[in-house]
């Protein structure tokens, strides 16, 4: 019975699951149980889908793999929107109102991480290799590719932002978890900026609501504050990675009292760049 638990909204998704996939072996009591424990859930309409055990676990790990080709799929096109000046987030919107495509997952940004949508695309990759099925999946090698390479592209903004030179550059990394409501840093996006930045010669602050600890014990290197506003002081450059509500609720403001610079790259665009913009702030996205 595969689990679609978002984190940060298991309990949330436990309650009030969009489906259910149950694969189980004939002439077992796998079917009769799983009606008695969700019962109530079926008679409210939340679909059940039986099947096999072998399809119940690809439904998982196709899902996941839809969901990593679509990100970066969006991603792929802020990359050539940068280059032809379009408004990607508008371009998003507009796929979005098509019912067949629904603007979900559908954010550019830093790409994403985690525990879930990098393994399971690595890990059906390398079972259709061992299926003799490597080219069917082959595409999603171009999936991880253009994740990966949107924390190259955000090292880089960084740097133009700093003049071309990142060296001895004081740098703000606001948000430090692969996503919000959660403290977990498992190939975290995020994380992995803050320590290409480091290694590129600047002084790097991080901040994050919940994950400053787990974000230490994989980065001790790292500078570690306890508020948005301690991590900015001094800044020559601020970057938001992960789009908490406390860091996109920011008070531009606030932060230009502390800030050496007052220069912000909005790694995830979720903040309004028009506040930043009119407080005096350089932006970019």
């Amino acid at each position: 019975n595969p689990e679609f638990l978002r984190e940060g909204h298991a309990i949330q998704d436990t309650l009030n699951p969009d489906r259910l996939v149950l694969g189980r072996y004939v002439g077992g009591t796998a079917e009769q149980l799983t009606n008695e424990i969700y019962a109530d859930l079926l008679a409210s309409g939340t679909p059940l889908l039986v099947t096999d055990p072998t399809t119940a676990e690809l439904v998982k790990t196709a899902a996941n793999a839809f969901l990593a080709t679509k990100i970066s799929f969006i991603n792929a096109i802020a990359e050539i929107s940068d280059l032809v000046g379009a408004n990607v987030t508008d371009i998003a919107d507009a796929m979005g109102y098509d019912d067949r495509i629904g603007r979900k997952f559908l954010n550019a940004g830093l790409g994403f991480g985690g525990g879930c949508l990098p393994k399971d695309i690595r890990g059906l990759m390398a079972r259709a290799g061992e299926l003799g099925a490597a080219e069917a999946v082959a595409f999603l090698r171009e999936v991880d590719n253009i994740n990966m390479r949107r924390r190259m592209r955000m090292v880089e903004v960084a740097r133009e932002c700093c003049g071309g030179n990142l060296v001895g550059a004081r740098i703000a990394i606001l948000g430090a978890a692969f996503k919000p409501d959660s403290d977990d840093v498992r190939d975290s996006p995020a994380l992995n900026v803050a320590g290409q930045l480091q290694l590129s010669g600047a002084m790097v602050t991080v901040y994050d609501p919940k994950s400053n600890e787990n974000s230490r014990a994989v980065f001790p290197t790292l500078e570690y504050a306890d508020s948005a506003l301690d991590a900015s002081r001094a800044a020559d450059l601020v970057l938001v990675l992960t789009e908490w509500r406390e860091l996109t609720e920011l008070d531009p403001n606030d932060l230009s009292a502390v800030v050496a610079r007052k220069y912000i790259v909005d790694g995830r665009r979720c903040l309004d760049r028009r506040r930043w913009e009119a407080s005096g702030w350089g932006y970019r996205a």
